[in-house]
């Protein structure tokens, strides 16, 4: 089966009238508790075949900092993780004993894992470099694949409350 492993971007700058959402970067504490994240996600063998990011700078840096930890072997940006893109079009052709990293905002990986597994809009969310793992099932290629929550988790949890 494959599977697809959704993280959120760490924790980013606040919005302001000065700067374009879209350039909002990683904080500090953003970034290390992304890295204290994307190493625990390693010690836990969720290494992914490909990684996809919302061309967004606070998502990038999250996927930059995913590959720099061995969380996959290199980014490509995708406009359909953008807030409001369509992520669809990125599980196809998603292949048997793949794992497909997919780094993006909320609420639309929140909306992307719900639908996944038949579930109702708002019914899973994602904590600030928190991460969805889905298992896809084996049906043929369509385009909307079901899945099985596999694991849902906020930093806290994974990092054992640090």
């Amino acid at each position: 089966m494959a599977e697809l492993l959704l993280l959120r971007h760490g924790i980013a700058e606040e919005r302001s009238p000065e700067q374009p959402d879209a350039e909002r970067a990683l904080t500090a504490a953003g970034r290390l508790r992304t890295e204290a994240v994307l190493a625990q996600l390693l010690r836990l063998e969720l290494g992914c075949t490909a990684l996809f990011s919302s061309p967004l700078r606070r998502a990038r840096q999250t996927a930059e900092l995913a590959c720099a930890a061995g969380l996959a072997p290199a980014l490509r940006l995708a406009e359909g993780l953008a807030p409001g893109g369509d992520p669809w079009p990125l599980l196809a052709g998603l292949a048997a004993g793949q794992r497909l990293a997919l780094v993006g905002h909320e609420p639309d990986l929140g909306l992307l894992a719900a639908a996944l597994i038949g579930a109702g809009p708002g019914t899973v969310a994602l904590k600030k470099a928190g991460v969805a793992l889905l298992q896809l099932e084996e049906a043929p290629a369509s385009p909307r694949p079901r899945g099985r929550l596999r694991l849902l988790m906020g930093p806290r949890q994974l990092l054992g409350g640090s």
